[in-house]
């Protein structure tokens, strides 16, 4: 028997198919409603449930994973311009110095559990051995990996290192347009959101541009932060309304085993998260031509909708956002457009295409919009799961096309 916080037998669905009428933005989303509606963009997901340096280990303590991003499949050419924001540090994304520097990403963007990052960043660099030494086996370029985590401790044993390597190269290999599988999946596998099964999410806009044109925003989100009481849809006080649900119904049948059970696993989710209740991690991406500045201000702007979710940044928690563009790209690797090498001492000139400030607000505007989308399908799309002798429910989301009549 389900309660208003256990999940039910209904198969998963996406905000939009739960809600057909919430409102979530005046913009409308691209065709698949993800990041990779971004021309250009490729992603791929890889779930762990077994660790190759620990092959006994059982198969219920091992959930982590990988979510690779590519900015486009000549990323190791040529770098798009990208921004960071940073809404609180506790976490990790490499590369992100040289990214300041410069204000360019030439990487792979990889998402993983904290324990991971050593791993995945000797992947990226392994997939670039593969496939770019000379004629005698040796590597010439410099290339900082972006690799980004989430604590993913709870439901999975980081201490077996189940990321290697050869995920990342595989996920590079693997990377494609088609729409990013969500919930229970990559990086985002083991992740928990608002005490709610948490992980991987997506979304993107389309807004209009000048000359009929339209631009994408799409983003994506690896979600392991918040509270169930702070946990709102549109507004509404969904997670508060639970919480209390499910406290009315522990005060009533104190003596009820499962209710008792559910209960313990709820407080030792509410005691884990007290002492790390973190982080999420953002990835912004648009075909619009911003500049660097402009992808930072682009990416501050996945505060707006994480708090309308519930985050507002604890002390604890990594809260680090990327935007990148591929409306400019530049080759990287010492040659022009026309193969002669660069002169390093000889300044040149290239010509980019930028958006103009004074028209910004509708992308500032659809990224806001698509965070925010993005972490309801994740938590809509997470399955309960056990792991690690933990337990986290997923959002009934039966109970929430109920509680949610009043508000739509």
């Amino acid at each position: 028997m389900s309660t208003p916080y256990t999940s039910t037998s209904t198969p998963r669905q996406r905000i939009r198919d739960v809600l057909p009428t919430v409102y979530l933005g005046r913009y409308a989303p691209g065709s698949k409603n993800s990041l990779t509606d971004v021309p250009g963009v490729l992603v791929s997901t890889q779930s762990i449930h077994e660790s190759d340096k620990y092959p006994n280990a059982p198969p219920s303590a091992i959930n982590t994973g990988v979510t690779t991003i590519l900015p486009g499949k000549d990323w190791f050419e040529n770098a798009s311009f990208a921004g960071i924001f940073r809404f609180n540090g506790s976490g990790e994304m490499t590369g992100s110095h040289w990214i300041e520097e410069t204000g360019l990403l030439r990487s792979p963007i990889i998402i993983t559990g904290s324990l991971g990052v050593g791993s995945a960043y000797n992947g990226i660099y392994e997939y670039g051995l593969r496939e770019h030494t000379d004629e005698n086996g040796k590597a010439d370029w410099f290339l900082t990996p972006v690799v980004a985590e989430t604590f993913d401790g709870f439901l999975h044993d980081v201490t077996k290192f189940a990321v290697t390597p050869q995920h990342v190269v595989d996920g590079i290999d693997a990377a494609s347009s088609e729409r990013v599988s969500e919930g229970n999946t990559g990086g985002g596998t083991g992740m928990i959101c608002h005490w709610f099964k948490g992980g991987t999410g997506s979304s993107s806009r389309t807004i209009p541009a000048k000359d009929s044109k339209t631009y994408t925003v799409g983003a994506l989100v690896q979600a392991n932060y918040g509270k169930m009481w702070d946990f709102k849809i549109a507004g509404a006080p969904i997670g508060r309304i639970i919480y209390e649900e499910q406290e009315r119904l522990f005060r009533e049948n104190p003596t009820d085993p499962s209710r008792l059970a559910q209960s313990k696993m709820l407080f030792k989710v509410a005691e884990a998260k007290d002492k790390k209740d973190g982080s999420i991690i953002v990835i912004l991406a648009t075909d619009a031509p911003l500049h660097p500045t402009q992808l930072q201000r682009l990416a501050k702007r996945a505060t707006v909708g994480l708090s309308r979710v519930g985050g507002w940044g604890t002390n604890p928690s990594g809260d680090i956002f990327l935007a990148f563009s591929t409306g400019n790209t530049m080759n990287v690797l010492g040659v022009t457009e026309n193969g002669e090498a660069v002169d390093p001492w000889v300044a040149k000139t290239l010509d980019i295409q930028m958006v103009e400030d004074q028209t910004i607000n509708a992308l500032f505007e659809a990224a806001a919009d698509s965070v925010e989308e993005a972490i309801y399908n994740a938590v809509f799309m997470a399955e309960t799961m056990e792991g690690n002798g933990n337990k986290i429910e997923a959002l009934n989301t039966d109970r929430v096309k109920d509680l949610m009549q009043k508000y739509l």
